[in-house]
């Protein structure tokens, strides 16, 4: 295990990467299951920050983590030094406290444990897909095999850069633009995945839908049956999911 970190997250220049990814996922674990202790109202538990009677919410202390680690991390110059693990670790967990507050700073309101909150969960667990991804190797936009050079050593002119990443970037937006924000997302860094959601039919009600599929036309009728077969319980199964780690929302509005 110790040749596997220091040959494929130090050697690689990785550290700062997966000391975040690490810090993250362990801080939203345990701040879900400090709302959800609270919520159930454990006495042994420690309840919210609440000096004064003001109830101050873990984006404030998100924010801070953030700034503290974020900053203090551009001043470190070695990246496979301790302090800058430690640094990315911390900034790790303060953008883990204010992800999962991120429905929070939108609609500005407590929405934590309304429906509306699950926006919450979708950003964290869009944010721990895209730095695995990171993390495994692969590269935004495949810029990390275009700017390589090629097999003979030779390297793709500015023009041939541009049209990849153009035609990369172009393939993820119409799939967001299709309502498919997972496979448009990933896609920045899985161009295959971009390019299947860039071709297939786009999910009722989405921005390509509304402007181009007219009412009654047999491309939304597909997309309708589609949602309904086979989108529905694909999304019964990931609701489940979150349900199991962060807690299911409140029915009250």
């Amino acid at each position: 295990m110790g040749a596997w970190f220091s040959t494929e997250i130090v050697a690689a220049g990785k550290l700062r990467l997966f000391c975040f990814f690490v810090s993250f996922i362990v801080t939203f674990l345990f701040i879900r299951v400090s709302v959800r202790l609270i919520r159930a109202q454990v006495r042994w538990w420690p309840g919210n920050v609440a000096p004064g009677g003001m109830h101050i919410h873990h984006v404030v202390f998100g924010l801070v983590l953030m700034c503290v680690g974020g900053i203090s991390g551009l001043a470190v110059e070695d990246s496979t030094s301790v302090s800058a693990g430690l640094l990315a670790a911390l900034f790790g967990v303060g953008t883990s406290l204010v992800l999962d507050e991120f429905a929070l700073v939108l609609h500005l309101e407590d929405v934590y444990w309304a429906q509306q909150g699950r926006l919450s969960v979708d950003a964290v667990f869009v944010a721990v897909a895209l730095c695995g991804l990171a993390l495994l190797g692969a590269s935004p936009l495949e810029l990390g095999d275009v700017l390589a050079p090629g097999p003979d050593g030779k390297v793709l002119s500015r023009t041939e850069i541009a049209l990849i990443v153009s035609g990369n970037t172009l393939l993820s937006l119409v799939s967001l633009a299709k309502g498919k924000i997972w496979t448009g997302l990933l896609g920045i860094y899985l161009t295959p995945l971009a390019m299947v959601g860039a071709v297939r039919l786009a999910r009722p009600g989405s921005p390509w839908a509304r402007r181009r599929y007219r009412p009654g036309s047999r491309k939304l009728r597909r997309a309708e049956w589609r949602e309904k077969r086979i989108r529905d319980p694909i999304e019964r199964v990931k609701v489940g999911f979150q349900n199991f780690v962060a807690g299911r929302p409140s029915a009250r509005p």
